[in-house]
């Protein structure tokens, strides 16, 4: 449940215009109320409170989602921290900080190229229930080839190099990945609802992962004139393992947070405000977020435009900013991480706006979920009064 002092007395008391939030809303609802998918919830932020949150089809204001690689964001600034307290530079070596991980050619990788995605395993396996098996974990590491030559391309890791920021967050920490993130982003922040790793005793809360619609085929991606995304490891099957409490038991670091949408509007509030969140101490440094937040890879994506890869994060850029989860609107310096199924999270420092939408609802056809994306995004960063 989201404190009273985070929400607004009313949209336009932090400056958000109330019609323009109510056509979000409305655009948010329009494929529920069409019958594609069965729950949404959506959260706008400014000014470090929310200015309005509203819930769809079987969700209620007190639902969790599954967020699944929105979670990077929040990986990616626990290990921010870790560098903000000294104990971490980007160009050291993985294999100098995790010894096991060292194998195959994987002992040139650095730090940042795992948040970068420039680390070459991005199709390394790794079960979600051996995070708790450490040894296992370790020989999942030694055990990893390269896919292509270190540093020599981009190619997203849905799950791999995060699992390797969360052992060295741990090593370099002392305390367990889930625990770090608990004491010193959640906790701080006021969002308790901010799980990396939910209890069971919050499991009812959850809204259940299901896919919908129809996938496109060949033929439709040829007419559309786009390539046909890869086959990775985030499949229908691998989604849906999300129901079960074994798995939202794992603190998945590349996919496994649960959360509200206002609990993800106000994570960005405080990276929008200085690193703080409203009323508190400062947890990120200015200077730690401008480093985090420099575009750190230009390679290109699957249809040749450079990623704008910070620290685990995108940067929204230049007029194909829609390419990256961003809406039209957005302004060059919006940053944020998206999830499998069309999760939504961002924050955009030209207006101070920040967004979380979550769906349970996973469509199969991309293109029509991309384009649920742009609608949503280009109206929330347009809600500024």
């Amino acid at each position: 449940m989201i404190e009273s002092r985070f929400i607004a007395e009313s949209p336009e008391s932090i400056g958000i215009d109330a019609e323009k939030l109510e056509a979000l809303f409305a655009r948010a609802a329009k494929e529920v109320d069409e019958g594609l998918l069965p729950a949404c919830q959506i959260a706008i932020a400014r000014k470090g409170q929310i200015a309005g949150m509203a819930s769809f089809g079987s969700a209620t204001d007190e639902s969790l989602f599954n967020v699944f690689s929105s979670t990077k964001a929040i990986t990616s600034a626990a290990g921010w921290l870790v560098m903000q307290d000294g104990k971490l530079r980007m160009d050291e070596r993985v294999a100098d900080i995790v010894p096991e991980f060292g194998t195959h050619g994987k002992d040139v990788i650095t730090v940042e190229q795992l948040f970068t995605h420039t680390a070459g395993f991005p199709h390394a396996p790794f079960r979600v229930g051996e995070w708790f098996d450490h040894q296992r974990r370790l020989e999942r590491f030694s055990e990893w080839t390269l896919n292509w030559p270190v540093g020599s391309r981009f190619e997203y890791h849905p799950t791999s190099s995060m699992y390797v920021i969360a052992e060295i967050i741990e090593r370099r920490s002392g305390m367990a990945f889930d625990e770090f993130v608990r004491q010193r982003i959640s906790k701080p922040l006021g969002l308790p609802d901010m799980f990396l790793g939910c209890p069971p005793q919050q499991h009812h809360r959850i809204i259940t992962v299901t896919h919908v619609g129809d996938a496109l085929t060949t033929a439709d991606y040829a007419a559309l004139g786009v390539p046909m995304p890869p086959v990775t490891e985030v499949t229908e099957d691998a989604l849906t393992a999300f129901n079960t409490a074994e798995a939202r038991q794992v603190p998945v670091p590349g996919g496994g947070g649960i959360m509200s949408a206002a609990d993800l509007a106000l994570f960005y509030q405080a990276l929008l405000n200085g690193g703080r969140a409203l009323g508190g101490n400062q947890i990120w440094r200015e200077q730690t977020l401008n480093d985090a937040l420099k575009v750190r890879n230009h390679f290109p994506d699957l249809m040749g435009t450079p990623v704008n890869r910070a620290l685990g994060v995108v940067i929204a850029g230049d007029e194909h900013r829609n390419g990256r989860g961003f809406g039209h609107t957005n302004s060059p310096l919006a940053f944020g991480h998206g999830g499998a199924g069309g999760q939504l999270a961002w924050g955009d420092p030209a207006t101070g706006i920040s967004l979380g939408y979550c769906t349970s609802g996973h469509d199969r056809n991309v293109i029509r979920q991309a384009r649920r994306g742009i609608g949503i995004s280009s109206r929330a960063a347009s809600c500024a009064a």
